[in-house]
């Protein structure tokens, strides 16, 4: 399964560590997404800065998922 995280929260005033998180997702301004596969790694991110982001579940056979 895949899942599609925008951050929606800016990284100023937060944590160092939040901030190298948001960056290792991919993320770093507010309105950026990717799509990530649902490993323990990544929802292990994802959970550390979940008030910085939004988590969508993404269809697999969607053509635009690569």
């Amino acid at each position: 399964m895949k899942i599609k995280v925008t951050q929606i929260r800016s990284q100023i005033g937060h944590q160092e560590v939040h901030k190298r998180t948001v960056k290792a997702l991919g993320l770093g301004r507010i309105g950026k997404s990717r799509i990530h596969d649902d490993s323990p790694a990544v929802l292990g991110m994802i959970d550390k800065v979940r008030f910085m982001v939004k988590v969508e579940t993404v269809d697999s056979e969607d053509p635009s998922v690569k």
